[in-house]
Parts: structure tokens; C-alpha cells; sequence
């Protein structure tokens, strides 16, 4: 894909693009479209555009520190966190390697899932070449064991909004275990979906982050307001 593929990808970050910040930790609310680290397409990253904004919002003319903890997708929006500093670095790693962090995530599918709320277990295998992801109900040689629990939780207009909280955290897992109950993800043609979105977005958001913080040790809670994109809206205050 190249770099005119996606609307967003010469924005910058601002304040009203930050969900939370202290001396070691950064939350960005992602916009569908954006890439987190540098691909092949040589699209400006998200964590360049952070380092961007940290050097010029605290004078740092040598440039900021910014740790990528996790990933989202490339037209998945919502939370996603960064470390400020390399102790928190560590310690958020680690708590992401040991499933402490709490991911809730909304979907918004056509068909209504059968049944509309349980736990999903498959073993994923991913193709680099083709950047596709195939679920398996058994376990399987080089497969890697997935496992979420979902839930309807709002139907509108033709629409089902879908919560989900994946227990493991694995490559496109979220879409593909969802296309799994002929559920596709609305605008996800690659897991089944008949169309693709014009914005080349799809409708899943990173809605929620829960953890304790790995240096204060308070809870933290995070939350990523919906997409203004003029279809997100409608799900607003399920």
C-alpha cells in the first residue's frame, strides 16, 4: 500500500488526541488508517509523531524517549499506550507478557452472533507473505492458542454492536476469531466482510485499557471516546 492509501496519515498528534499522560506513561487515542511503528508503505508512524510531540511540548531539542508497549492493527482505532521512560518500558512489557493488562475492545458486525455472548478458543496461524491470519478449532502444529470472551451488547439500524475482551493477545486475533461465528467485522473485507471501507478503516476500537500502574501502583483506567467518522456515532452511550 502506498503512502496515499490512508486519509489520516499526515496528521499530527495534539493534546486532544492524548487520553492520559504522567512522567512515565502516554495514551493516544489512534485514528483508523494510522500505522504504530515504521513499515514498508514509509508512512510516518504514530510513535514518531508522539516522540514529535513530547520534544516540543517539554523542550527536548535531542529528541523524547517513547517505548512501544503493544500494537494496534493499522484500521483498528482506539487506545494505545506508550512508555515515557525505560523502567516503565520494562515493567509494562512484562505486565502485557503476563496478561495484568485488561483490553475491552467494541466491534460492530451485520449478522447477530449465535450464541450473543461466550468464550472463544482457536489456535492462529499467521501468513507473513499475505498478512492473513487463519482460525483453527484444534490445536495445531506452529498455532498459536487464542482465546476471547464476547458480548452483544447494542443492536441498531441493521447493526450489532459487539464487546469483546480478548484474553490472549495475538495477530488480527480479535477479527478473524469474530469472523469465526459469521461475524465479520463491518469494513474488514479481509476476514470476510463483502466490502472494504472507502477510509480503509474498520469498525473495531480499542475502547478500554485496565491496569495498575506499574510505578504508583494505582489503578489506571483508560478510555478511547468512539470515532467521529459520522457511523461511530450512533453507538454512542451503549
Amino acid at each position: 500500500m502506498g503512502k496515499t492509501a490512508f486519509n489520516n496519515a499526515s496528521y499530527d498528534i495534539t493534546d486532544r488526541d492524548v487520553l492520559y499522560e504522567d512522567n512515565h506513561l502516554i495514551a493516544i487515542n489512534k485514528k483508523g488508517g494510522e500505522i504504530v511503528q515504521v513499515d514498508e508503505t514509509g508512512d510516518e508512524p504514530l510513535d514518531e509523531k508522539v516522540k514529535r510531540y513530547l520534544s516540543i511540548k517539554y523542550n527536548k531539542p535531542n529528541g523524547a524517549f517513547l517505548g512501544v508497549v503493544h500494537r494496534l492493527d493499522r484500521p483498528v482505532s482506539g487506545v494505545i499506550l506508550f512508555a515515557k521512560t525505560s523502567k516503565a518500558l520494562d515493567r509494562v512489557n512484562q505486565m502485557f507478557k503476563s496478561r495484568q493488562m485488561k483490553k475491552t475492545y467494541w466491534a460492530v458486525v451485520r449478522n447477530r452472533p449465535v450464541p450473543e455472548s461466550g468464550n472463544l478458543v482457536h489456535w492462529l496461524v499467521k501468513n507473513p507473505q499475505k498478512n492473513v491470519t487463519t482460525a483453527y478449532n484444534h490445536e495445531i502444529s506452529n498455532g498459536l492458542r487464542s482465546e476471547l470472551n464476547y458480548q452483544l451488547i447494542g443492536q441498531l439500524e441493521g447493526y450489532y454492536l459487539i464487546e469483546v475482551d480478548p484474553i490472549t493477545g495475538r495477530p488480527h486475533q480479535i477479527r478473524v476469531q469474530l469472523s469465526t461465528l459469521n461475524c465479520p467485522i463491518v469494513g474488514d473485507n479481509k476476514y470476510g466482510y463483502p466490502r472494504g471501507s472507502l477510509k480503509k478503516t474498520i469498525c473495531l476500537h480499542a475502547k478500554r485499557l485496565r491496569f495498575v500502574h506499574p510505578v504508583k501502583k494505582e489503578e489506571v483506567v483508560i478510555e478511547a471516546p468512539l470515532p467521529r467518522d459520522g457511523f461511530w456515532e450512533k453507538f454512542e452511550g451503549m
